[in-house]
């Protein structure tokens, strides 16, 4: 099991450096933050932009995974967009994880005064969009560049100038729930990342996020990839209890995702009220009884 921490972009970068920094010396696997121009009821708070974050956080960590969760196309465009992650990858050492979901239906999906979609148009402007970066973060510099012309985005002899970090490109972890988003894990998806249904808690939420699995299984079966070799990401402070709360809470959530076959699980880093109400000894427990723990264990197999 791997485990990954989100920190939210909203502190001075003092502070923020040194959450960063401390995640890798916990021994977090990977590092995210959230892909918004804003989220939820935190709307009036001070929010920071995604991609200087990264490229900071890139220059004050060694090891750790940098990730987006999850980025948006309610308000970027695959060009640019692939431009600012090429960049970002190079100055990280081949460290960043893109994180790629349909784009919500809250403040980011109107504060450009663009209409609102429905689901199904999100999902296809959300298959446009993950192609796109796809074909672009792949691209080597080749005469003519990349073009494509399609119902929501456009690209003329688009250039990626610079060899990528990563080869082919960074891994690719898509955030998608329905039948069509899960066959697109399956063509373009090095990684599934989940915060499982809405609307459900508890026992319900956790039998849900297994079916869910299951149904990856199947779509990852009908494309002709073998099921394990897709990193499974469970976000597992969605299941109507925060991980961090108490320690049997985390021992709980982290023994599920286990048994589902979950190979990698994330918590938020604790905030002063809701959401993620909880301090930062919380986090510190939960590194010491997981991170540490894994340490102890890998250690006595050499």
């Amino acid at each position: 099991m791997r485990f990954g921490v989100v920190i939210l972009p909203q502190f001075p970068w003092p502070e923020a450096r040194r959450r960063w920094r401390k995640a890798e010396e916990l021994g977090f696997d990977h590092a995210w933050t959230y892909d918004h121009l804003s989220w939820r009821s935190l709307a009036d708070q001070p929010w920071g932009a995604t991609i200087p974050t990264l490229t900071a956080a890139a220059l004050v960590t060694d090891s750790i995974r940098l990730g987006t969760f999850v980025t948006s196309p309610n308000f970027r465009h695959p060009v640019p967009f692939a431009k600012d992650l090429g960049t970002v990858d190079e100055i990280s050492g081949g460290r960043l994880v893109l994180g790629i979901g349909s784009g919500g239906t809250g403040f980011d999906s109107y504060v450009l005064g663009q209409d609102e979609l429905t689901p199904r148009r999100r999902h296809d402007r959300f298959v446009e969009f993950t192609r796109g970066l796809d074909a672009l973060l792949r691209y080597e510099c080749e005469p003519g560049g990349i073009s494509f012309d399609g119902e929501f985005f456009r690209a003329v002899d688009a250039r990626m100038v610079g060899d990528p970090a990563q080869r082919p490109r960074m891994p690719f972890v898509l955030a998608t729930n329905g039948p069509k988003g899960l066959r697109l894990v399956a063509e373009l998806g090095q990684g599934w990342v989940t915060t499982g249904p809405d609307g459900a808690e508890g026992d319900a939420w956790w039998t849900r996020v297994a079916e869910l699995s299951s149904r990856l299984d199947d779509a990852l079966t009908g494309a002709g990839r073998d099921p394990r070799g897709v990193e499974r990401h469970l976000a597992i402070d969605f299941s109507g209890t925060y991980s961090l709360s108490s320690p049997d809470a985390a021992d709980d959530a982290v023994g599920r995702a286990t048994e589902l076959g979950f190979t990698d699980v994330i918590v938020h880093w604790p905030r002063p009220e809701d959401p993620y109400l909880g301090t930062e000894d919380a986090l510190d427990a939960f590194a010491s009884r997981h991170l540490t723990r894994r340490k102890r264990l890998a250690s006595r197999t050499f």
